[in-house]
């Protein structure tokens, strides 16, 4: 398989700490800078690097980091987040698991400490409405810790921020594709060190709007049903 590791990252102060431990797999690394509002001096890493002069979305930054990705030759790619909360020894458990033009998710477990009881609400509620949205029964349609095929960049994607990852699930099963998922470890550390640049009240209201859009699109317009 020809893959490599895929880091957005946004005014994290663990980048470093994070592409470190990644590099120490020995897998190869690209990071999409997405605006940052300080920059953190990352030359004396063997990483390709991708900017983005303003902040444009964490979704934006994964499709940044795809096309990089496709241009370096790699058939696919690994995501992870900036904040640590993705472990680099379960990418392996990922790779494992992918097979050719499929999503594969990483279920992280709820069981450890400092898990927000928001986080286990916010997984329920979208994997319900994925449920309808797909007919698949995903256990954490919200992780970030995804393996994706670069065919991803041929989907209508609209929305570029916190859901998009929702879009790509529901839009990649309505063309027919494979979305698996594996349980994966995670870590959450204590509330005062936890990066978040999630808004609550903005960014739940989108993802709401587009479940809405995304039903209305499955059983008024039939979207999808082709492939079932």
């Amino acid at each position: 398989m020809n893959f490599c590791i895929l880091i957005p990252v946004y005014n994290s102060p663990y980048i470093r700490e994070v592409i470190i431990d990644v590099l120490n797999y020995g897998y190869k690394v690209i990071v999409v800078d997405d605006g940052s509002d300080v920059k953190i001096n990352l030359d004396d890493l063997d990483i390709e690097l991708v900017t983005h002069e303003r902040n444009m979305g964490k979704g934006e930054a994964i499709l940044s980091g795809a096309s990089k990705a496709k241009k370096l030759g790699y058939d696919s790619f690994v995501t992870m987040d900036a904040d640590k909360q993705h472990i680099s020894s379960q990418i392996q458990k990922l790779v494992d698991s992918y097979r050719s033009e499929t999503i594969i998710v990483g279920n992280r477990n709820f069981d450890g400490e400092n898990i927000p009881n928001s986080s286990k609400f916010g997984r329920k509620f979208s994997n319900f409405w994925v449920m309808l949205e797909t007919f698949k029964s995903l256990g954490d349609t919200q992780s970030g810790f995804r393996m994706y095929p670069v065919s991803i960049l041929n989907l209508p994607l609209i929305n570029k921020r916190f859901d998009f990852e929702v879009e790509i699930l529901v839009l990649h099963s309505y063309r027919g594709g494979c979305i698996k998922d594996v349980e994966v470890e995670c870590y959450y550390p204590p509330h005062e060190e936890r990066i978040s640049h999630f808004n609550k009240l903005d960014d739940n209201v989108h993802i709401t709007l587009l479940h809405i859009k995304l039903l209305m699109q499955r059983y008024l317009l039939f979207r999808g049903w082709l492939w079932r």
